[in-house]
């Protein structure tokens, strides 16, 4: 066979689905006969891979039910490159150079244009191991060389953005989720410890074997590992989307200004819906969470990077107009390279904000914004530092900076991004902001969010030297995302 090389073999556990069933559907005309597609069922499931096959078919593709030497291309949903080797090697196929391995995207992106779209990087599945044909090139070494370089503390780990794992990560996050809103802080650790050395793995797990050696993976999170390998989902995880109360939690939460407690509190009420607590007289709101409510259909909506860096020019204008040589930092998630994030974080400071004396700045720059009719929110808490006081491992000492957080109207002709949402409807948006001010001798130390090490405070003028104080190799900002 030209494209494919196929033994015969004997029936094999677990594994009818992975050829894919036959599905019937009817005749539907084929506009584009040089492409043969070929879906992969593993890791996407029975019914969205039937659902997409149709949906092809309607547009004009051929789509073949089994895996065949006619096949031209191969779409695969998370997996990588290695990932569909090693399936065509279980199904003792061999693929060809001619045989296109590509991720989903590219597959919803031609069913979005009608047409087949031109086959990109981001589109096409790398296989980085140098030779398919040979078992010692499998994955089974490149994993087990990988799990000898992982560190036990994520603080040691490379996290970039590229989780090769998400369908382990994602579930293991709603678990820990669950376990925060139940205030189960033991088992919200176990989860989100597992998630973390996940996302740092360079490869994808595709067999329990490749668990092997990986720390912070106890016996629970492995059973969930296996039944996602082996079924595509966790039932664990399927039971807690349909929980009553963890519903209701995340949609509470979701509200700026409303925590664990008031969730708690409004779900013993039986409430199940924020328009039956916004319609409810007898209820008390704080002003974060008037706040909240009020613009809650923006703030539920992700800040872009475009709208962040919009944020950045606001509060460096700001502050610049009365403290001239401030360095200002964008922190949090955009500083690790994410595209989107709940808020816009900034930490301030200079020579001039010192340890021995607070500095009116917070103060004078949401007059100006207020001024401006920037200002939709605002809530100071004074700097509690106090330099003569060890640090403690219980409180994070920028709990004790002056900071501020915010709710700032931005217009939409100060982002550069024309899918700004709502454009249509209104002329700007309300995003969360949120400002630190620190001394000018702990700028590393907060950029970190690090605090020191030993009970001890260091100076430091980099956030390198910090590393270098703890013993560690310097990581990233982009390597950062444990």
């Amino acid at each position: 066979m030209d494209l494919l090389q196929t033994a015969h073999s004997g029936p094999r556990k677990k594994r009818p689905r992975q050829t894919g069933a036959v599905v019937a559907s009817s005749p539907h005309n084929v506009l584009f006969g040089d492409l043969v597609l070929f879906i992969l069922e593993k890791k996407m499931g029975t019914t969205r891979r039937a659902f997409l096959m149709e949906l092809a078919r309607r547009k004009g593709f051929r789509v073949e039910n089994e895996l065949s030497d006619s096949v031209t291309h191969l779409v695969a949903e998370n997996n990588s490159g290695d990932d569909v080797l090693e399936w065509l090697q279980v199904q003792n196929a061999r693929a060809s150079s001619r045989l296109e391995l590509l991720d989903v995207s590219w597959l919803t992106a031609c069913m979005g244009a009608g047409k087949p779209v031109e086959m990109t990087g981001e589109h096409q599945l790398v296989v980085k191991r140098d030779s398919p044909a040979s078992p010692r090139a499998g994955p089974e070494e490149a994993a087990s060389l990988a799990v000898q370089k992982i560190a036990e503390y994520a603080c040691q780990r490379k996290t970039t953005l590229d989780n090769y794992n998400c369908i382990f990560t994602n579930a293991f996050e709603v678990l820990a989720e669950n376990c925060e809103f139940k205030e189960n802080e033991g088992s919200y650790v176990t989860y989100m410890r597992a998630a973390s050395v996940l996302k740092s793995l360079p490869f994808t797990i595709i067999r329990m074997k490749d668990t092997e050696g990986i720390p912070c993976l106890g016996e629970e999170v492995k059973c969930i590992i296996e039944e996602i390998i082996e079924d595509g989902e966790s039932s664990e995880v399927k039971a807690v989307l349909n929980d009553e109360r963890y519903k209701a939690f995340k949609l509470f939460t979701s509200v700026f200004g409303v925590g664990l407690k008031t969730s708690e509190k409004w779900f013993r009420m039986g409430f199940r819906s924020l328009s039956e607590i916004k319609s409810d007289k007898s209820l008390k709101f704080t002003r974060m969470q008037k706040a909240g409510f009020l613009y809650y259909e923006d703030l539920v909506h992700c800040v872009t990077r475009a709208e962040a860096e919009a944020a950045s020019e606001l509060v460096n204008e700001a502050v610049r107009a009365f403290l001239p040589g401030a360095l200002i930092s964008m922190t949090g998630g955009f500083r690790r390279g994410k595209e989107t994030g709940h808020d816009v974080d900034f930490l301030i400071t200079s020579p001039e904000v010192t340890e021995d004396e607070e500095h009116p700045l917070l103060n004078k720059v949401i007059s100006l914004w207020e001024k401006k009719g920037l200002l939709l929110y605002s809530d100071i808490m004074e700097s509690t530092f106090e330099k003569l006081k060890l640090p403690s491992r219980k409180v994070d000492a920028l709990d004790h900076f002056q900071k501020c957080f915010l709710i700032l109207k931005l217009h939409h002709h100060k982002v550069d991004d024309d899918k700004s949402p709502q454009q249509a409807e209104k002329t700007w948006k309300a995003i969360r902001v949120d400002l630190v001010v620190c001394p000018y001798e702990r700028r590393a130390f907060a950029l970190l969010g690090w605090t020191g090490s030993r009970r001890t405070f260091l100076k430091a003028e980099s956030e390198e030297e910090i590393f270098a104080h703890l013993g560690l190799d310097y990581i990233e900002p982009q390597e950062r995302n444990a």
